[in-house]
């Protein structure tokens, strides 16, 4: 277990908590609380800290995809099997990270998170909730979505939250509300995979761990709730300037 002191056990509880509320309006809290446990630890393995990142953000991700659910419940028979292949690409992903180089995807990402905010800025993506009537066509798109996205987030992960909300926004025709489910779902397999491997290789410190995922949830909860009571379209400009976010840190990630 690692060895902190009180305002540690403060600042990375704080961090979870900001992370878990960013995380469940519009995703992305890792932007916040693994950057945090980094510099406030510095002296940590980096496989003990992204193992106890991962512990902390499912709480947080598992009960804000409760919460959406509730309220606006999701088509299960789409979004049950796309949860299942997003589970598998993950674990897919995180076997491929140890025997393919990510660099030439790292340097790729920010160009496409960059087209992807492009594209939504300039439309009407997840403002109106208007699925496609088709629900097998809906099955196979979320299917093979959720299976990359989730390959993706075992093999790098930056961003995987707004790949997931924008594949239900544009590619089922869903509003950000209605795709807040589907997608939280989404991310708590890829996430319960990735966890499994960094438990398998002793990299969790659970004590920490369960201390961030206490905050990181009631941060979840407290976001899913504002998110609901605000609207698609204020959740919409969330997303918006989240992503931006992401091109402007993969950006510096990749070429500076």
């Amino acid at each position: 277990m690692l060895p902190l002191d009180p305002s540690q056990w403060a600042l990375l509880g704080a961090a979870a908590l900001a992370a878990g509320l960013i995380d469940a309006m519009v995703g992305g809290g890792g932007l916040i609380q693994l950057p945090v446990m980094f510099t406030a630890l510095p002296q940590a393995l980096p496989a003990l800290l992204l193992g106890t990142n991962k512990l902390a953000a499912l709480a947080g991700t598992a009960g804000a995809a409760w919460h959406y659910a509730r309220h606006k419940p999701p088509p299960w028979k789409v979004v049950l099997p796309a949860t299942l292949l997003a589970f598998v690409g993950a674990a897919a992903g995180a076997w491929a990270v140890t025997h393919v180089p990510a660099a030439p995807l790292r340097l790729a990402l920010p160009w496409i998170l960059l087209a992807l905010l492009l594209y939504t800025a300039f439309s009407s993506a997840g403002t109106e909730h208007d699925p496609h009537p088709d629900r097998r066509r809906n099955t196979r798109v979320a299917g093979v979505g959720a299976g990359a996205i989730g390959f993706y987030d075992g093999f790098l992960g930056p961003g995987t939250g707004a790949f997931l909300k924008l594949l239900y926004t544009r590619g089922l025709g869903f509003d950000f509300l209605h795709a807040a489910a589907p997608a939280k779902l989404g991310n708590v397999a890829s996430n319960v995979a990735a966890l499994i491997v960094f438990i398998a290789q002793d990299a969790v410190d659970w004590r920490l761990g369960l201390w961030m995922a206490a905050c990181n949830f009631t941060g979840g909860q407290l976001g899913s709730r504002i998110a609901l009571a605000r609207g698609s379209v204020f959740v919409r400009r969330c997303f918006l300037l989240l992503v931006g976010l992401l091109v402007i840190k993969t950006f510096d990630d990749a070429y500076f």
